[in-house]
């Protein structure tokens, strides 16, 4: 019997299932890469100390809850951790660019005021960072930093939860944008069978980095705080307009990898540190048609996601995988709307 039910069990993983993980897992260690921006520095770089908060702390109590109450909702500041996307990061061209006020962070205080929420942002976000070393590296570069951040000398975690426990009852919003920067080692993988494993082992550190982080974040803010977890947009499908079949059997299996694999992984990690999930990936447009087309200069004719996803990032045009302020603009509106009306 035992045999039997082993012999059944080996084979569900579909060969087309196997073959997006590894193949969105392979490029994805490439191409997310270039999540450390171009933007200078060393996410790891020390700087000067922060000032001791003025504010009396408060002892931590972890919640499970991420829907927030009318504590939460009298609240006036806006916590920003995360990698490039929390800092902003926008490319100036094939090569080079910088951490920008087009970040979501920037464009979600400015269009939380339509909501009643005069929010100030406190931006912890670095270029380049990792769940990892989020959680142990000290410091962030001054170009990996997010425009108007304040300098930590701490790992960002530690820095944003002394940050929450020093204004405990003040923070009315929280977004975490980490895990896109931790899968850059599978680069080196030597084959196909070589790259899923990394990528497997990688997703199992992100989901339980990130419910680590969620959970000490959770636990310093208090259960008032709004806590958003983010995925990121599937911009392998830009690879769809490619010459090379690489791109292009990427942009295949890209939304199987995304819808199946690795945002209900990055989901339930949230849901298990107390903080809920917004789907960049859907929200932008990347679980529809392929069948339905539009044309899009200079591409032609291409289908609607392939265009959405040239339309709201860098990556048909530059092969970067940051988000021009369009797409910025869509992922603020995406947090934006899980703050209740005041």
């Amino acid at each position: 019997m035992i045999p039997r039910r082993t012999d059944r069990r080996t084979p569900r993983r579909s060969p087309r299932r196997r073959a997006a993980v590894a193949v969105v897992g392979t490029a994805a260690a490439v191409v997310l890469t270039a999540c450390s921006g171009s933007s200078g520095g060393d996410a790891s770089s020390t700087l000067p100390t922060v000032s001791p908060a003025t504010s009396a702390t408060m002892p931590a109590t972890a919640s499970s809850s991420s829907s927030g109450s009318p504590t939460a909702a009298a609240g006036r500041l806006y916590v920003s951790v995360g990698d490039s996307y929390a800092a902003g990061y926008q490319p100036s061209g094939r090569t080079g660019g910088a951490t920008t006020r087009n970040g979501f962070a920037y464009q979600v205080v400015r269009l939380a005021k339509a909501r009643g929420y005069d929010l100030t942002l406190a931006n912890f976000g670095c270029s380049g960072a990792t769940t990892a070393s989020a959680l142990s590296r000290a410091g962030c570069g001054d170009r990996q930093l997010g425009p108007g951040a304040t300098p930590y000398r701490k790992p960002q975690v530690a820095a944003a939860v002394d940050y929450l426990r020093a204004h405990r009852g003040q923070v009315a919003l929280l977004t975490v944008s980490l895990g896109g920067n931790d899968v850059t080692a599978c680069a080196a993988a030597a084959d196909v069978n070589a790259a899923t494993s990394c990528v497997s082992a990688a997703l199992q550190r992100i989901t339980a980095n990130i419910t680590t982080i969620v959970t000490r974040l959770r636990a310093a803010a208090g259960p008032a705080t709004r806590i958003v977890g983010l995925t990121y947009p599937d911009v392998f499908l830009g690879g769809t307009i490619s010459n090379d079949p690489r791109q292009r059997q990427l942009a295949s299996v890209s939304v199987l990898a995304f819808r199946s694999l690795i945002n209900p992984q990055l989901q339930a990690a949230y849901a298990r540190g107390g903080a809920s999930f917004a789907d960049v990936t859907a929200a932008t447009g990347a679980y529809g048609s392929q069948e339905r087309t539009t044309t899009l200069q200079p591409y032609g004719e291409i289908p609607v996601p392939v265009a959405r996803i040239c339309t709201l990032t860098y990556y048909c045009q530059y092969q970067d995988i940051h988000p021009r302020t369009e797409g910025y603009r869509l992922i603020a509106e995406l947090v934006t709307r899980t703050l209740p009306q005041r």
